[in-house]
């Protein structure tokens, strides 16, 4: 048996470990209101997913000289062919609801994006991205936590910030809470402790007052995470989320986005993308993993409704791939990629950032996709022109935000009073 002392400083871990701390919970979610609050969702695609097949450049001869076998064809031929946009780039043609949000101008596409560090390392160009330093590996912290830090709220609410993955992302990582976890049917403390009247008897008969009540204000959060279990949810009329993980986590954050808990901030993320080998056209294994990030993302978008006027849908991976095709029919990594973002205000149907063009003599190192957009820009835009940041430098150390390099996403006068 241990002693009350050691139960509860391990219970206390447990709670600071998935992202309560005594400060954070001073309401519940039950009290979180019906604030509409500006929200943003960050989707990281992990693996360095090709850009020059997400959004593809149809227009440009070096792309099918560069990518004989794995090309996407332009417009206007068989169920294979990209998705015309502005008569230069193309969808792939298995994000046919990614398309309707272009047509409808919703979606937004920044090309050429990504960091001025040349890596080619998944782990540290994805650690340089989430943590928005490139090159620097000692940052502790997150640029969402940051963000977070920097959009203070008081009272905090406790679903403020939620990352619906198996571990909090880098880019959650830091002081300000956020919450982990799989999925809210299966939510649970770490360590061994699971919701349970015996762990909540501990903390309501604490000497601590203030535990005491910290302690029951956890519970009721995960109380009602419990019973708004995915299972019981029912997306908006006509709306269907693959039921993929990744599918399924979008689902879970329009569940919790729609409750009113107080969630500004929602991370999923979706692997897959490190095509080396057989990576395929407009069908094969990319085409795969495309045709579920687009129906997933169409869901959430469709799901959302009018709360999308408040919502911004960023995706993000941490670099492109190679402009030519190797010798196994895939694409080794590469640099510069492709940004997509919806909602929020922002002024899609347009593709920006400068095309940099693929001829061998433009591109990066003679082999990959320049840079011509920083991709912290996008999210400094983002974070003034819609979270409504006034001052964005804390969240972005050692980089100097400037308005005139945002991409121009946002009118100028969007900014939220």
């Amino acid at each position: 048996m241990q002693s009350r002392r050691v139960f509860l400083r391990n219970g206390a871990f447990a709670l600071v470990s998935v992202g309560f701390a005594p400060s954070f919970l001073a309401r519940t979610a039950l009290a979180a209101g019906a604030s509409r609050a500006r929200r943003l969702i960050a989707i990281f695609q992990r693996g360095a997913v090709d850009g020059l097949s997400l959004v593809v450049p149809f227009g440009e001869a070096a792309y099918y000289q560069a990518r004989p076998g794995i090309a996407i064809a332009p417009p206007g031929g068989t169920g294979g062919s990209a998705l015309d946009l502005d008569g230069f780039f193309g969808l792939h043609p298995r994000l046919g609801p990614l398309h309707a949000l272009w047509r409808s101008g919703r979606l937004a596409i920044v090309h050429a994006c990504g960091s001025p560090d040349s890596t080619r390392s998944h782990f540290d160009a994805q650690d340089y991205m989430e943590t928005a330093t490139p090159g620097v590996k000692s940052t502790g912290d997150g640029w969402l936590n940051r963000c977070l830090r920097v959009r203070r709220e008081e009272p905090p609410a406790p679903l403020r910030a939620v990352a619906l993955t198996p571990e909090m992302p880098r880019a959650l990582q830091g002081p300000a809470p956020a919450l982990a976890m799989r999925g809210i049917a299966q939510f649970g403390l770490r360590g061994g402790a699971k919701l349970g009247g015996s762990f909540e008897a501990e903390y309501a008969e604490a000497a601590d007052r203030t535990l005491g009540r910290t302690g029951r204000d956890a519970f009721d959060a995960l109380r009602q995470l419990a019973s708004a279990g995915p299972a019981r949810y029912r997306p908006a009329p006509g709306v269907e989320y693959p039921r993929s993980p990744f599918g399924q986590a979008l689902a879970q954050i329009a569940q919790l986005a729609k409750a009113d808990v107080g969630m500004e901030i929602a991370f999923a993320e979706i692997g897959g993308w490190d095509t080396h080998v057989n990576q395929g056209s407009g069908e094969g294994q990319l085409a795969a993993r495309l045709d579920d990030f687009g129906r997933a993302v169409g869901a959430l978008i469709a799901d959302l409704g009018d709360r999308m006027d408040e919502t911004v849908v960023l995706t993000m991976s941490e670099f492109g791939r190679a402009v030519s095709e190797n010798g196994n029919g895939g694409t080794d990594h590469g640099h510069g990629n492709a940004m997509l973002v919806v909602g929020g205000g922002a002024r899609g149907g347009r593709v920006y950032g400068r095309w940099p063009g693929l001829a061998r003599e433009q591109r990066f190192e003679g082999r990959d996709l320049a840079v011509t957009t920083d991709f912290r820009d996008v999210f400094a835009e983002i974070v003034v022109s819609h979270l409504g940041v006034a001052d964005p430098a804390p969240i972005f150390p050692g980089f100097e935000v400037r308005r005139e390099r945002f991409p121009g996403l946002f009118a100028p006068d969007s900014q939220p009073a």
